[in-house]
């Protein structure tokens, strides 16, 4: 593998710092050539570095071109990767004479690039956005960058994120605590606890909230001092501020350290409160030492950080929310040991220096297969089901679904029809059509290489005839725009109304190549409804392929809704279905009844926010017993893994069923649709009741049988196990489809 990079020469910062790190590593490895077009400090040290530097001086564009073509054809390069704007100009004008992919890396905000510069914003910023869009694939250096790019339109399936990776080999701080604040002058009490943050003096960082947050914590905590690492046009505004708010022992502005190591060696708390941040190197240098972080939410910073779980997270300027997150840090140091080290932990797996090296390296081996892909005019799977529409269990078989599909080829584009588009593409990076855009569809199945209508009871009327109809209608376009078509790991029925039978009956036998069943009803009801054309395998519900989140997130997930992750709880998820008011108060009796007997507090868990807090808060309001109800569960992963934490988990949802069962949870269901004892009976269990004849006695005695096998560690296993393997049918089954096994 033989890469060039292109870059002006002139870059200072973040960029300069990603360059030379990534291109010094990646020399180890493999063959790396660093093009700059002025030369000057950036190309020494990067020579200092051992990394191969060429110059291609002077503006003459044309001659550049010519010269550039010539060196690469020469030198046999594979790939042409580019950096900031004159590196981007310069990739446009390769990529038709060399032949090559061209890869950029964006390492900021390409519209803020000139801010007070309006010349230099009106040429190379215009030159640089064009650019952009006419490369074949662009890497966001965080998972921000790459969500800014994909709402302004770019290709998710030619974009790729990388993280600025560290070095989390350990390193013993030449200074101790107490040398490093003697350094500074400083005679703070041992017992202090100290915040800390390494930044710029300018406006973007907002310090002066800082400073506000840390003077309001500090006066129901005198043990907080404030030391402020970084120098800039802020210095004087900043440190009079200290003054009017009578902080100034206990603020040190140290200015600008070369010793990072004993500075976040000497401090206990981590901060960070800028307005804006694509990804900083301050949040990854303090992980390395374990330490708690409390961080603005902008731009890369939520995605190494969860609320709770590995630091805290305030909304840009709120000084009152800051305070209160320095205050709950300052007055427990448990609580500070567990966010420091869950950050370590997950900046040491995503963020270091390894990982990026692997993962630039991953991103050159795509970019190579890609350019060797046999298919013509048609590539691609288009996913057609009931998403973006809030509901976690119909997430969740997204998510599946997109996961074996990157499983049989990791470079296989994919297309979702979604309620939501936008937040499908942010979420699951696909390239995603609003589900009712029928024309744009009809025209990607002319493109693509299979059609998945995907997972859930989509053939069903039991809800709506229209939306049977119109899956029915996409299942036929599909099939008369020349692709196979296969139903993923889904549910039939109940299809009420005879018309609606006979329809569907036609469809299937005609148009669909495939069937995947995610439960043996189904199987009667294609039975019953005579198709027998399709190939009908029964397999099982996508999800059952989902993991639950770490151990570590979870138990955050738990201390941030206030429950302890010790404790002894029944989760229950309930929605909103005719006859289910009438029962309100056997749920919530029984819920009484599980912490009283058996000492489980109940655990509201919803499926679809919508719905199902509603239903949960109005059993919630008749119940005497300690309660929580959760106002969301999150990803695919934390909702999980909240299941996987219920002791006993009583559902409507076929979905929070699946969750639990997956988890080896003892289950206890109740039937509103056929769909939910069949799974249930799939697996192998009894302990469920029908909605409309439930009652208390009925509730109580499943609760009881269910409690009995907690604790069995062969409980569910044998069938949860089977539901894995047989799942791996949907996948084998698309992958035969597409021409991949």
């Amino acid at each position: 593998m033989k890469i060039i990079h292109l870059i002006s020469g002139g870059d200072t910062g973040g960029a300069k710092t990603h360059v030379h790190m990534l291109l010094h590593n990646l020399s180890k490895s493999i063959d790396v050539t660093m093009v700059c077009f002025t030369d000057g400090p950036f190309a020494q040290e990067a020579r200092e570095l051992g990394i191969e530097t060429v110059i291609f001086p002077g503006n003459n564009i044309l001659r550049i071109r010519r010269e550039l073509t010539r060196f690469i054809r020469e030198g046999n390069y594979d790939l042409i990767h580019c950096h900031g704007a004159r590196g981007n100009m310069m990739g446009a004008l390769l990529r038709k004479p060399t032949g090559l992919p061209v890869v950029t890396t964006v390492h900021s905000d390409y519209r803020l690039d000139y801010l007070g510069r309006p010349l230099a914003r009106l040429t190379y910023g215009v030159v640089n956005a064009v650019a952009l869009r006419k490369l074949d694939y662009r890497i966001g250096v965080s998972d921000a960058m790459t969500d800014l790019l994909i709402s302004r339109g770019f290709d998710p399936d030619r974009l790729f994120t990388i993280y600025n990776g560290l070095d989390f080999t350990p390193r013993i701080p030449t200074k101790s605590r107490e040398e490093y604040l003697q350094s500074l002058g400083l005679d703070w009490p041992a017992d202090s606890v100290i915040v800390g943050i390494t930044a710029r003096l300018n406006p973007v960082k907002d310090i002066p909230t800082l400073i506000r947050g840390f003077a309001l914590a500090r006066q129901s905590c005198p043990q907080l001092r404030l030391l402020i690492a970084g120098d800039g046009e802020e210095m004087g505004k900043l440190k009079a501020l200290a003054e009017e708010l009578n902080l100034a022992g206990d603020i040190c502005f140290a200015g600008w350290i070369t010793d990072t190591d004993s500075f976040y060696n000497a401090i206990d708390i981590n901060s960070l409160t800028s307005l804006t941040e694509t990804f900083s190197y301050s949040l990854t240098e303090g992980a390395r030492f374990h330490l708690p972080t409390v961080a603005s939410r902008v731009g890369g910073i939520p995605y190494l950080i969860d609320h709770g779980v590995h630091g805290l997270l305030f909304q840009a300027r709120d000084h009152e929310a800051l305070a209160r997150h320095f205050t709950a840090l300052a007055q427990d140091s448990e609580l500070r040991t567990h966010l420091g080290e869950r950050l370590f932990q997950r900046a040491r797996s995503d963020y270091s220096l390894s990982s990026t090296l692997e993962r630039q390296k991953d991103i050159y081996r795509s970019i190579l297969h890609r350019k060797g892909r046999p298919y013509g005019k048609r590539d691609g799977v288009l996913i057609c089901g009931a998403y973006g529409r809030g509901n976690a269990g119909d997430d969740a078989i997204l998510e599946a679904i997109i996961q074996e599909m990157r499983q049989l080829d990791p470079d296989l584009p994919l297309w979702v029809l979604s309620r939501r588009p936008k937040e499908t593409r942010l979420t699951y990076r696909v390239n995603a059509i609003y589900t009712f855009n029928v024309p744009r569809f009809l025209r990607r199945m002319g493109h693509i290489r299979l059609y998945i209508n995907g997972g859930g009871s989509l053939m069903q009327d039991a809800t709506s005839r229209r939306s049977l109809w119109f899956y029915l209608f996409t299942i036929w376009a599909a099939k008369l725009r020349g692709n196979p078509v296969i139903m993923y790991g889904c549910g039939i029925g109940p299809i009420q109304y005879p018309s609606n039978r006979r329809l569907c009956a036609r469809i299937l036998q005609k148009r669909v190549d495939v069937i995947t069943l995610r439960d043996t009803h189904s199987k009667t009801e294609l039975d019953d409804m005579g198709v027998t054309n399709p190939r009908i395998i029964l397999a099982a519900d996508p999800t059952v392929i989902l993991p639950a989140a770490q151990p570590a997130t979870v138990d955050g997930l738990l201390e941030n809704a206030t429950l302890d992750p010790a404790g002894r709880y029944i989760g229950f998820t309930l929605r909103p279905w005719p006859g289910f008011e009438a029962k309100a108060d056997i749920f919530a009796q029984a819920a009484d009844y599980a912490y009283e007997k058996h000492g489980l507090t109940p655990v509201f868990l919803p499926i679809e926010r919508r719905l199902d807090l509603p239903a949960a808060q109005l059993v919630a309001d008749r119940m005497k017993a300690p309660h929580h109800l959760l106002d969301e569960t999150g990803s695919s992963a934390h909702t999980i893994g909240l299941f996987a934490r219920m002791k006993v988990v009583v559902s409507m949802r076929l979905h929070a069923l699946v969750f639990a069962a997956g988890q080896g949870v003892p289950l206890v269901g109740v039937v509103y649709d056929p769909k939910v004892s069949s799974f249930l009976h799939y697996i192998g269990q009894d302990l469920y009741t029908d909605l409309n004849a439930l009652t208390l006695e009925d509730l109580k005695a499943h609760i009881d049988a269910a409690v009995s096998r907690m604790g069995d560690d062969g409980f569910l296993r044998e069938g949860v196990e089977r539901l894995r393997q047989v799942e791996r049918r949907n996948q084998d089954a698309a992958a035969e489809l597409l021409g991949l096994k």
